[in-house]
């Protein structure tokens, strides 16, 4: 107050005070900063603000801390029922608060649901679950469980019967399966807890249970061990393990893994570090595996593949950017020899499986099964294991199934390299094989290998999502010399100038090599352009009887054939081949087949016979009787018209003069040459001319006889043999 004019004087500030005590005058908090009074009002806005977020998270923390967050019970269950869209409950005590930094969430008698299609109702219980959850990574999307005490928990993960949905894929029962994604634990105490595994579709059904594990203050007391069981496709399996230093991740340091798993007859190990207990990005670890058959090992990915025989592998074991891979894998299957890399991930929810394979010395054996051949069949028997019976005929193709639904459920880019083929028949190499599995198609484009120097040339279509499998064959043979590749059949290399290129193209159906052949249409061609064959067996297979004895007695049995050219066609039809054309034209004679084989019942009946160009007084001129089985084929000379002309002769010469006996084996050398040009283009037996340019009536139509039924057959089904070889 001033005291001279009666009045109360203003109060100002002094202008050294650096706070403010009188709100009230200032219109402000008291004791706001001298600086902030000067500055614009956004800034004071932004600074209350944000004290204003302090103040009351602080305010939410006392709370949580005070009451231990009891009270969020039923929002807790409301919520995570709502966002899981599965039943949760909280059966005893409940807390979630902040202890001091992390969260602390505590429940007793906890249950989360099963979907309903599922066989356990509950997909995770918990007598108790004590837990502190980092809570910045948590902010930014990754769960770091720093702490863990659970007591008879159990989690039950199970696909349905499709595998089209699994039990942890939460939310929109219609969502695509999820991979199953675990926190990463740092430390952790187990009491009475287990896990438990259903794939119907694999036929997988497994139950794990945990050692008690105690946990006092930051260190674990002892190792978390595991063991367990199960069965596999009905067959049991074991698997045992641990984490067997989890003290040293609480210390910053890796935790050293332990597993080993038997059955199905194979062992499995796998030893290494992991980061943390639940942590295998960046994991180090050695996988070893041994068994009888390597599919059984991928069954277990949900991967199928072909058989195998005995194996030994061993690989490291990386897990990075949620791959799996198998890195300097090296090893044996059978007497055969395996190196390089595999990875197995996930893109999409769908498995997917990218190799790169190679193999230097590959035994034909240890392919057998590839292609669905009995790996057991083959241990015991080698290559006669091939060979099966049914219904007193011998059967040579593969029929094991084609594992449609397996091969659905997963993508796969694979490329195999064989250096050299252990084979007695021919000589393969340089096997180049690319796989692409894609939703149900597989793909092996392309797939080469070199044979006697020439080329094999393949792409095959096996498409799995029709109802019933389609497979589409496309093989090209480039020139290839003749005496290199039969030289095992007695061809003379030295003299044998001749080629063959051939290209078989055919669609069958079926889920087995067997049913595909066996319900197959297409076309089989392979051409002869000119040049040499030379070989001991030549003149028997021609029957000109006289020339054979005297060349044989000239010591001029290897002089080489002369071919000008020459076609082996066939046309498929229901799995039945028929001769489309079979015409070979030499310098002395033309060489004409008939008949064909069945895919169905494996029989061969054929006859092929030799027309001379030039006159021959000893001639069979009866063809050469091509039968049996695929398994066991067999050759006839002695054909029912050959006898027939011997029983003529043999009359002759009884009731006219022994010079008459020799006038049914006369061959006028009447022979038609063919034209070549057709011949060479793969033509079929309708396109066939003679040299002046006329149709050939002698090389059929391209068809079998017909059943009684009215089905096509080879002569062999409907034992029409005398009426077939009698058509010559």
């Amino acid at each position: 107050m001033d005291m001279r004019s009666g009045q109360m004087a203003s109060a100002a500030p002094p202008a050294s005070r650096s706070w403010t005590t009188t709100a009230r005058h200032w219109g402000r908090t008291a004791w706001t900063p001298s600086w902030l009074e000067e500055r614009p009002g956004p800034l004071r806005i932004a600074v209350r603000t944000i004290a204003i977020i302090l103040l009351t998270i602080f305010a939410i923390w006392l709370i949580l801390f005070i009451t231990k967050g009891r009270f969020l019970k039923g929002p807790f269950e409301r919520i995570a029922t709502s966002q899981l869209e599965r039943q949760v409950d909280v059966g005893g005590d409940f807390q979630l608060y902040f202890a001091p930094f992390n969260i602390k969430f505590y429940a007793e008698d906890l249950r989360i649901a099963n979907p309903k299609w599922a066989n356990d109702k509950q997909f995770f219980v918990a007598t108790k679950i004590d837990t502190r959850i980092a809570t910045l990574p948590l902010i930014f999307g990754k769960r770091i469980v720093r702490f863990a005490d659970l007591d008879g928990a159990k989690v039950a993960l199970e696909w349905d019967a499709n595998n089209k949905r699994n039990s942890w894929t939460f939310g929109d029962p219609n969502r695509p399966p999820q991979p199953l994604d675990l926190p990463v634990i740092r430390r952790a105490a187990i009491m009475n807890s287990g896990l438990s595994y259903r794939d119907p579709g694999l036929k997988l059904f497994a139950d794990i249970d945990f050692d008690t594990v105690k946990s006092r203050n930051t260190t674990i007391e002892d190792a978390i061990r595991f063991s367990g069981g199960g069965t596999m496709r009905g067959q049991r399996f074991t698997l045992s393990g641990g984490l067997t230093s989890p003290n040293e991740t609480i210390a910053g340091g890796k935790n050293a893994l332990t597993l080993h798993a038997a059955g199905l007859g194979s062992t499995l190990d796998i030893s290494g570090t992991l980061p943390g207990s639940t942590d295998i990005e960046g994991a180090d670890l050695e996988f070893k595996a041994r068994g009888a058959n390597l599919s059984r090992i991928f069954d277990f990915l949900g991967v199928a593949i072909p058989d195998t025989r005995a194996y030994r592998l061993s690989s490291a074991l990386t897990y990075e950017d949620e791959v799996w891979k198998l890195t300097g894998l090296k090893g044996l299957f059978g007497d055969s020899d395996i190196a390089g890399s595999l990875a197995v991930s996930q893109p999409d929810g769908r498995l997917y499986l990218k190799a790169d394979l190679r193999t230097n010395s590959l035994n034909i054996i240890d392919a057998g099964p590839f292609v669905g051949y009995d790996p057991q069949r083959l241990d015991k028997m080698g290559t006669s294991g091939t060979v099966t019976s049914e219904g007193g005929r011998p059967r040579v193709l593969p029929d094991a199934l084609l594992r449609v639904e397996a091969i659905k459920r997963f993508d796969a880019d694979v490329r195999y390299r064989v250096t050299k083929v252990r084979a007695e028949s021919f000589p393969i190499s340089n096997v180049d094989l690319t796989l692409a599995l894609k939703k149900g198609l597989m793909e092996l484009k392309p797939f080469n290998f070199a044979v006697a120097g020439g080329t094999v040339k393949s792409d095959i279509s096996i498409d799995s999502r029709p109802a019933i499998v389609r497979t589409e064959y496309d093989i090209r043979l480039s020139p290839t010399k003749l005496g290199t590749l039969l030289a095992r059949f007695g061809t003379e290399e030295s003299g044998t100038t001749g080629t063959v290129s051939g290209r078989i193209q055919m669609v069958g159906f079926g889920d087995s090599v067997r049913e595909s052949l066996a319900t197959s249409n297409g076309r089989m061609a392979f051409v002869l352009p000119q040049g040499t064959f030379w070989t001991r067996n030549i003149q028997l297979a021609e029957l000109d009887i006289g020339t054979f004895v005297q060349k044989m007695f000239q010591d001029k049995l290897k002089k080489p054939v002369e071919i000008n050219c020459g076609l082996i066609a066939f046309t498929v039809r229901g799995g039945i081949a028929a001769a489309d054309p079979i015409l070979i034209d030499t310098k002395k004679n033309v060489m004409l087949g008939r008949g064909g084989f069945s895919f169905r019942s494996e029989v061969i009946d054929m006859a092929v016979r030799a027309d001379g160009k030039t006159f021959s007084l000893f001639s069979g001129q009866s063809p050469v009787g091509v039968g049996g089985y695929f398994a066991a084929p067999k050759i006839d000379p002695i054909s029912d018209e050959l006898v027939g002309r011997a029983g003529t002769g043999l009359g002759l010469g009884i009731f006219a003069s022994p010079v008459a006996a020799i006038i049914p084996f006369i061959d006028p050398g009447d022979a038609k040459a063919a034209q070549c040009g057709p011949v060479l283009a793969g033509a079929t037996a309708k396109a066939q001319r003679t040299t002046k340019g006329k149709p050939r009536d002698d090389v059929g139509k391209g068809t079998t006889a017909k059943s009684e039924d009215g089905k096509e057959s080879t002569e062999g089904e409907t034992k029409q043999r005398k009426k077939f070889l009698g058509i010559f």
